[in-house]
């Protein structure tokens, strides 16, 4: 639910047909886009939206987008409004147990950006899973505005309360290579996120906890990294 879209960008909902192929699809409302605990959409709230196609025996293509607000940009340009994120891969079980693998690529796309340098990268990704136990590696050559290397470890957990209520847990950390995407000389950060969310009729209304451990003086000198409550209504389709 919420910490999916807060923390990978990118994700699957249940299905609306199937055969050969599955498609899934999903919309939301959210009142801050958090992506790995820092707002994209400078603590305002944010449209989101996005689709699945998945074929025999696991493999899957799909797209996912936002609303964003990076301000209205620099001496170079103008900062870009939407966030659109392509990925693919392979997802399945191993064997007949309860554990999963999930491979692919995900690339982040800033249509109109026209700052130097432009936002645009690329992540490869690995995930293992063990019933709702989610552990995660994503790296980047090149991370976003040409920041150089990155590394993201997370891991995620949900657990169901009681009917159509869940609480999710995650916790993230970000290795940097090369100073340049914080203001200071910090070159890693940790973001978790607490959540809980009610399903009814195929719609999740979720609050989420979510932060991290920089200051302002770490990200520019704003609180766009500081912890805050989020709200998100999602309906899958």
């Amino acid at each position: 639910a919420v910490t999916a879209a807060l923390m990978a960008g990118f994700g699957s909902t249940q299905a609306v047909a199937a055969d050969e192929f599955e498609i899934s699809g999903n919309i939301a409302l959210t009142s801050d886009y958090r992506f790995r605990g820092i707002s994209q959409s400078d603590e305002d709230p944010a449209v989101q939206g996005g689709f699945d196609v998945g074929f025999e025996p696991g493999f899957y293509l799909g797209t996912w987008g936002s609303s964003i607000d990076f301000g209205g940009g620099n001496d170079t340009g103008s900062f870009s409004t939407l966030e659109l994120d392509y990925y693919g891969g392979w997802r399945g079980p191993i064997g007949d147990s309860d554990f999963g693998v999930d491979v692919g690529y995900a690339y982040y796309d800033y249509p109109g950006d026209t700052v130097d340098p432009k936002g645009d990268y690329q992540e490869f990704y690995v995930k293992g899973s063990w019933t709702t136990l989610v552990f995660a590696v994503f790296y980047s050559d090149d991370y976003y505005a040409e920041t150089g290397e990155s590394w993201y470890f997370s891991g995620d957990y949900s657990l169901g309360l009681i009917d159509s209520l869940t609480l999710g847990l995650h916790a993230g950390y970000t290795d940097l290579d090369e100073v340049g995407f914080l203001s200071n000389d910090t070159q890693d950060y940790t973001d978790y996120a607490v959540s809980l969310t009610y399903n009814w009729a195929t719609v999740d209304f979720s609050v989420a906890y979510v932060g991290t451990d920089l200051d302002e003086e770490d990200y520019f000198g704003t609180e766009l990294a500081e912890p805050v409550a989020v709200f998100t209504i999602k309906k899958a389709m």
